[in-house]
């Protein structure tokens, strides 16, 4: 039962990170907030999502995971049932906070507790699992969020998680093994110095001031330097000094500068040029969900045949292609030719990555820092996302242009992987 219970928890969470692209303007409307409030009901969660991501997965390494997991899962659940009912935009944002607080311990927490359950082949297939689920949730996501809002109200799309965490509360309870405490102490300093660097340097980046992003860079140095320092840190360094790894972590970052832009300019693109609703935005990305999800469940028989390093190429090069061919298209053609033809190859692409990355991202970690490793990898793909925003929003408002700078971060993570291969890295991960 670790499998379905950590699968359909990471997928809450990843849905309520897009649902809002869909069902912002009704949140508006509904709560009757101003532009810049709206756009704190989305930063509010990505950054208290990345800001305690790394404490969170140190801590399921030190309290035990099935502890922490049922902490993470009590506090999404309660925050979801208070952004569903809230009246006025500062009880919204508070617990969309919240709730990203709740979502930072349940992600590093999820693939820390099925490194515990599986081994060898069985891993990699839960892994790719896992992998397919990062692409999925956030693009269902969309189609949820443009369905509820839709049809009942954008209520919906948060009261829905309240259910559902209940059910993983008891089967969590019922089915996971607890694993034992740590005896080691809790960096406090290094705690406190990763929220504040994190999540300073998401707010200046979406707030897009240079002095900002300054303090919170020294702030980060200040953090890494203390956890040079220290016997008993918040983020072990030794997980950099495998090559693997350490590339992985670089091309999640990369993919999600390209790809968090793709999922909130394309739906926008969608409603403004074929005036499609918010449901039929989320309908729109139907042809890369399917995909998506097609490819990523042949991934172990493709991983164990050719090695997860090329297949994590592979994925690069055709998602290089589905963005390409998106930058060149011609909007006048209308939706399926202009962007639901490219955006199946981007599907492909999104399919054959996530899984191999994230295979990569925790490979040969050892078991007491398992959680470190998840939490660093599920921070990479959490503060990837508004970089890759900030810089495109800051850069143009034309979308060709903006594909075309998802283009060049997806070529920069190639690169970075075909380095890996030449570098002699191992191809096939245990």
């Amino acid at each position: 039962m670790v499998l379905p219970i950590t699968l359909l928890a990471y997928f809450l969470i990843l849905m309520d990170n897009s649902i809002i692209f869909t069902s912002s303007t009704q949140i508006g409307q509904s709560l009757e907030m101003s532009a810049t409030n709206l756009s704190w009901v989305s930063n509010a969660y990505t950054l208290t999502f990345g800001g305690f991501l790394l404490l969170s997965g140190r801590l399921s390494d030190l309290l035990g995971r099935k502890r922490i997991f049922l902490i993470g899962l009590t506090i999404f659940g309660v925050s979801s049932l208070l952004i569903g009912v809230s009246q006025n935009a500062t009880m919204m944002i508070a617990m969309r906070a919240l709730q990203g607080i709740g979502s930072s311990i349940i992600a590093p927490t999820t693939l820390a507790l099925m490194m515990d359950a599986y081994t060898g082949n069985m891993r990699q297939k839960a892994i790719s699992y896992y992998g397919a689920m990062a692409g999925i949730g956030a693009s269902v996501g969309l189609l949820i969020g443009g369905a509820l809002t839709s049809w009942i109200s954008w209520r919906a799309g948060f009261l829905i998680n309240v259910p559902f965490t209940i059910a993983l509360i008891f089967l969590t309870l019922k089915c996971v093994k607890s694993s034992p405490m740590s005896i080691s102490k809790i960096d406090y300093l290094g705690s406190l110095l990763s929220i504040l660097g994190l999540g300073g340097f998401i707010f200046s980046l979406t707030e897009r001031s240079a002095v900002l992003i300054g303090i919170s860079i020294l702030v980060l140095v200040a953090f890494v330097l203390r956890e040079r320092a220290i016997k008993f840190p918040i983020l072990p360094l030794m997980l950099f000094k495998n090559r693997i790894r350490s590339g992985a972590y670089i091309v999640r970052l990369l993919f999600m500068m390209a790809m968090l832009p793709y999922w909130f300019f394309v739906p926008q693109v969608m409603q403004s040029e074929f005036h499609f609703s918010a449901l039929q935005a989320g309908l729109g990305f139907f042809p890369l969900t399917i995909l998506n999800f097609i490819v990523a469940m042949q991934l172990p028989k493709l991983v164990a045949k050719f090695g997860n390093n090329r297949m994590l190429m592979v994925g690069e090069v055709i998602l290089f292609i589905g963005l390409l061919w998106t930058a060149l298209s011609d909007l006048s053609n209308g939706y399926w030719i202009a962007i639901a033809l490219p955006m199946s190859v981007i599907g492909i692409g999104q399919g054959l990555i996530l899984a191999p990355v994230t295979s990569a991202g925790v490979h040969d970690a050892p078991k007491e820092l398992a959680g470190a490793a998840s939490g660093l990898t599920n921070t990479m793909h959490q503060i990837g996302g508004p970089i890759g925003l900030s810089i495109i929003v800051a850069s143009t408002a034309n979308f060709h242009m903006e594909v075309a700078f998802m283009t060049l971060f997806t070529l920069l993570a190639g690169i970075i992987v075909a380095v890996m291969i030449l570098g002699g890295s191992k191809t096939k991960l245990d």
